[in-house]
């Protein structure tokens, strides 16, 4: 129920304009965007820990969706990154990490990047929702779940 309320608060909120339909065009570029934007800023944000190199990619209203160790998990963009902003970062853990894009597909001001991302002791496949706000390509949802290792990979090899 709190979950609408904020949705229904944010629409009402939401004033920032997509692209004008009749002269967008879309382009590799595009997907380049995207994947610089998940490379430089997502992955390095969620590597380091820094939350404001985080909140420059994410649309303020993101809601964040999924399952972690088998239980729900959903949270509000400031809860998530509350929580990045007190726990021990992938960088300072000395475990592995690795971020890696599986694919983008871009309709006009729409787009999803499906990606994978190995920290601590999780494999997290992902599904991110972005948009285009004011020529700005920005994640609205965050779709995550882990998964066994092996079986996150096409034919269930890692790559």
């Amino acid at each position: 129920m709190r979950n609408l309320i904020f949705i229904a608060l944010l629409l009402l909120h939401y004033n920032g304009k997509a692209q004008n339909p009749k002269t967008m065009k879309t382009s590799n570029e595009d997907s380049l965007i995207i994947s610089q934007t998940l490379e430089n800023d997502y992955f390095n944000g969620i590597y380091t820990g820094d939350v404001e190199q985080l909140r420059s990619i994410y649309h303020p209203g993101t809601l964040l969706w999924g399952d972690v160790k088998g239980q729900p998990y959903a949270k509000t963009l400031p809860e998530y990154l509350d929580g990045v902003a007190h726990r021990q970062s992938p960088k300072d853990s000395g475990k592995p990490f690795k971020g890696e894009v599986l694919n983008i597909r871009v309709t006009n001001s729409i787009a999803v990047a499906e990606v994978r991302v190995k920290m601590y002791d999780f494999l997290y496949h992902e599904y991110l929702s972005f948009h285009k706000i004011e020529g700005k390509w920005l994640l609205v949802n965050k779709m995550i779940s882990d998964v066994v290792e092996n079986a996150a990979s096409p034919a269930g090899t890692d790559r």
